[in-house]
């Protein structure tokens, strides 16, 4: 596929199905609206933000983007108590004093100041990290909706401007915009100013032809068969009142075990004594099981 420089050096594609046959080419199945959003994105240079039930393949789409375009992956994994000094940057202050310790005697102070606040001591996070990269980048920055408000408050600046403001350096700006990814997984409602400057993707839990497809393609020596039940089944399950539906990787969990199992068509003893792959609470798989012998019936 070609990938041609876009806006500022970011990454930019030529057809929406370009975007999706190259998502195809690394494994990641995507309908029209996930290649459609991809392509606008690398167009406008915007950030996405990609919000769904957890285990739909929202990290995925980054990743598989990062893999089709060649692109350093940079990850922000979000947290309770993400600060500064682990998104952006921080000073080896360690580093610092020994620099302190060895000059203090035959420099000033504003020399040592100018001299410990330099890039020899500057650690890099990865919102900098993405900022600096040379080369084309994807940033992750993976369940933003962990984060507190004033967390979420340092990555306007780099989502808008792509800079980052150094009090000691000054403002860094990317020569090469990054392509970025924001994923939640609605835990709790983020910022208006932050979607503003982002475009939206939903993704649900996909529908059985594409998991079927996904399964098709993730699972070796699956048949057409047995891929066609994974797909309906876990379907049919996720319309449960379930404590946990099923994930994409769990279906596919399920799947492998089946063809590591030899079964090559499920019926309900089977699926009870392996559904603890696809459901991972007690009362899921006790309702899961009453519906699969049910249908069975």
């Amino acid at each position: 596929m070609t990938v041609t420089p876009g806006v500022s050096g970011a990454l930019a594609f030529d057809s929406i199905s370009e975007v999706r046959e190259g998502l195809s080419e690394v494994g990641y199945v995507a309908d029209e609206r996930i290649a459609s959003v991809v392509y606008l994105a690398s167009k406008l240079s915007k950030p996405i933000l990609v919000e769904g039930p957890a285990g739909t393949g929202k990290t995925q789409l980054a990743k598989s983007v990062a893999q089709m375009t060649r692109s350093h992956l940079i990850r922000l994994q979000c947290y309770e108590g993400l600060d500064e000094s682990k998104a952006l940057y921080e000073w080896n202050y360690r580093k610092q004093l020994l620099r302190i310790q060895a000059e203090r005697s035959s420099a000033t102070w504003q020399e040592l100041e100018e001299d410990i606040f330099s890039e020899e001591f500057l650690l890099s996070r990865p919102l900098l990290e993405a900022i600096r990269a040379e080369g084309p980048a994807v940033l992750l920055v993976d369940e933003v909706d962990r984060v507190e408000l004033e967390t979420e408050a340092l990555l306007l600046e780099v989502l808008s401007e792509y800079q980052v403001s150094i009090p000691e350096l000054g403002t860094v700006r990317a020569t090469r915009v990054p392509m970025v990814f924001l994923t939640s997984n609605n835990t709790r409602e983020l910022s208006e100013a932050l979607k503003r400057r982002c475009l939206y993707l939903h993704v649900d839990y996909p529908d059985v032809e594409r998991e079927r497809e996904i399964v098709r393609r993730q699972v070796p020596g699956i048949s057409e068969a047995l891929t066609d039940q994974v797909a309906r089944i876990v379907r049919s399950l996720r319309t449960l009142e379930l404590r946990k539906p099923p994930s994409v990787a769990e279906t596919l969990d399920w799947a492998r075990t089946l063809v590591v199992l030899g079964i090559e068509s499920i019926d309900p003893a089977e699926a009870r004594e392996t559904l603890h792959v696809l459901l991972k609470y007690r009362q899921d798989i006790e309702r899961a099981t009453k519906e699969l012998l049910a249908g069975n019936a």
